[in-house]
């Protein structure tokens, strides 16, 4: 009887009324001061409201049921399905929506409405991997900036392969701590691309210099990021480098100057086969033929493989006489060693100088070290 007196009451009413009795059924409904009969009637006057021609109508349920979590399901589903202003605040706020309910929102590739599930609070690794996977840029940057949400690292890497060439989200994937490091070397990697191939690094040092320059910045971040890199995470770093052909022997030779050997030892594990004792055996007691062979062994020709044998030697002494290692005398001795076959042999001339590059890189880095400590003695 209420209801069809409820029914007969809006056909009739003005858009103002049944705004106010949108409002106050869904106030009165959250409450839920209500018995089995008076629910069954509100919940029945609460579908018509539903089907109202007005979204102003439509708009007062939504902002009264929106965080209420004993709204009836087919109510929420409906206001969530209908236009921004009204699904808006049901998709952001309501606990009624389920994960597959916000999948399903990602999946219909609105932007507006899948921003609208980015803002929630929480948000599962479930539905931000759909976004990772289908949602438009914006949607994937709110997620991100959301500190309420659970990503997993298969959805941050689908991020970066989707995105990063987008700077906002790049930004955005290297301000994050749990980024696996493969994903943030390949990030490093584009953003070298997009530096040398922008009008203001062609216009400023020219085109081939610009790529020798980015370059070179992209080795010594991904070298700094090998030294740093979690242990458990070192494999991971190697067989993505290892993949996109960045296992040079002057990458190599440069992780092992600086005595970064863990990485060093996974990256010839890696390229070679062997085990990761064998390598580590003969890294740090091998005898010189056999660690001859070990870079032989990796793609080493004979004449970069007395280089790395040079180095290993220099290394292990450094190692054995100091707790760590002073990557400037490495450098130099190594140099110094194969400078008469630097002359006589290209490929050891182009990997010297890139060892002098180094070098003079890490000195530089050590002057300004020292000039800051001076500095802050004297404040």
């Amino acid at each position: 009887m209420i209801i069809k007196s409820f029914l007969k009451w809006s056909e009739t009413a003005k858009t103002g009324d049944r705004v106010k009795a949108a409002a106050a059924l869904a106030r009165a409904y959250a409450l839920g001061h209500m018995d089995q009969s008076d629910r069954q009637a509100a919940e029945a006057a609460l579908a018509l409201l539903l089907e109202d021609p007005s979204p102003k109508v439509r708009l007062a349920l939504a902002e009264g049921l929106a965080t209420v979590g004993h709204a009836p399901r087919g109510i929420m589903l409906g206001l969530a399905n209908d236009q921004i202003e009204v699904a808006g605040r049901v998709i952001a706020l309501s606990p009624v929506l389920a994960d597959n309910d916000l999948i399903e929102i990602v999946a219909s590739g609105r932007p507006a409405l899948q921003q609208f599930v980015a803002f929630r609070r929480p948000l599962s690794v479930p539905v931000t991997a759909a976004l990772a996977e289908v949602g438009e840029a914006q949607a994937v940057a709110d997620m991100l900036d959301n500190s309420h949400v659970a990503i997993a690292r298969i959805s941050l890497r689908r991020i970066a392969e989707r995105f990063g060439d987008d700077s906002e989200i790049r930004a955005r994937l290297f301000g994050r701590s749990d980024l696996p490091c493969d994903v943030r070397q390949a990030l490093v990697e584009r953003l070298g691309a997009a530096l040398a191939g922008s009008d203001f690094v062609r216009s400023a040092i020219g085109g081939s210099r610009g790529r020798k320059v980015t370059e070179e910045a992209c080795m010594n971040a991904t070298l700094r990021m090998a030294e740093t890199v979690y242990a458990d995470e070192i494999p991971a770093l190697v067989e993505h480098l290892r993949m996109s052909g960045r296992l040079t022997p002057a990458f190599l030779i440069h992780a092992l100057c600086a005595g970064n050997v863990d990485f060093f030892a996974s990256a010839v594990v890696s390229l070679s086969g062997m085990s990761d004792s064998r390598v580590r055996g003969i890294l740090v007691d091998g005898r010189e033929t056999a660690m001859r062979a070990l870079y032989r062994a990796i793609g080493l020709g004979g004449d970069l493989a007395p280089v790395f044998v040079s180095a290993t030697l220099i290394w292990r002494a450094a190692s054995r006489s100091q707790s760590s290692i002073d990557t400037g005398r490495v450098t130099r001795e190594l140099i110094q060693r194969h400078a008469s076959d630097a002359e006589r042999q290209p490929a050891v001339g182009e990997l010297l100088r890139l060892v002098e590059t180094l070098h003079f890189n890490w000195h530089r880095q050590a002057s300004r070290d020292y000039a800051h400590a001076l500095a802050a003695e004297a404040a």
